[in-house]
């Protein structure tokens, strides 16, 4: 703010809170010379939010001390932090192998978003816009997001997978679908092999190819009931 802008934000004051008027002319010009020098880089408003006469009626409306310039300093220095902190850093269009221009660039960006002459710049956010329908599309005729070439290459080093995949297409139950009592095998996981040894406890931990057979009775059994209950609304 210049000296006229100062002094307009404290006639403004004044009439919200008499008790800054000066009535003596040296008061009044000692006071308007100390508000300029403490002042002086703050701007009277910006076109992105900043104002000094909101600050100042949000001081007087909510303190009841004698408003001082630190009372319009400190916004304005917590307007600047809070949009730097809201500020990426955008690549310079200069060449980048020209480090002054390119720093020149930098720093003039920065003191503009400070200083509420530009909007910080952000990264993009995740957006929840619709999904291209030919990308929906495109699952749903290849049943999978591996094609059928990757997926029977990898079959060797899944056999679990593989197995589950085959007893699928065949119409068999889903057996990873449930946990298995024997090895407590979590669902989606492959069984495990457990010995027991003459002290009683189970040894070995080896992923098996093939569940355990409780497992796929356990999956025939729940497989056979969601059966059940979709038959029984229809024949109703």
């Amino acid at each position: 703010m210049d000296r006229r802008e100062i002094a307009a934000l404290l006639a403004y004051i004044g009439r919200l809170d008499p008790r800054l008027i000066r009535t003596d002319e040296g008061e009044a010009r000692d006071q308007l010379d100390r508000w300029c020098e403490l002042l002086g880089d703050v701007p009277m408003a910006t076109p992105h939010g900043w104002d000094a006469r909101v600050a100042a009626r949000q001081h007087v409306r909510v303190s009841p001390y004698q408003i001082l310039p630190a009372d319009i300093g400190r916004p304005w220095e917590s307007y600047k932090r809070d949009r730097l902190n809201r500020h990426t850093d955008p690549t310079p269009s200069v060449d980048p192998d020209d480090q002054a221009a390119w720093t020149t660039e930098l720093v003039g960006t920065r003191r503009a978003v400070a200083a509420g002459d530009a909007q910080p710049a952000q990264y993009r956010a995740i957006s929840s816009g619709r999904i291209d329908p030919r990308l929906e599309a495109r699952p749903r005729e290849v049943g999978s997001c591996i094609p059928p070439e990757a997926r029977a290459a990898l079959a060797p080093y899944r056999p679990a997978r593989a197995a589950r995949e085959a007893a699928i297409a065949q119409g068999q139950p889903d057996a990873l679908g449930v946990r298995c009592d024997w090895c407590q095998a979590p669902v989606g996981e492959p069984c495990r092999r457990r010995r027991i040894d003459r002290d009683g406890y189970a040894r070995g931990n080896a992923p098996r190819a093939t569940p355990h057979p409780g497992r796929l009775d356990l999956a025939a059994a729940r497989q056979a009931q969601e059966t059940q209950q979709v038959q029984q609304p229809a024949m109703a």
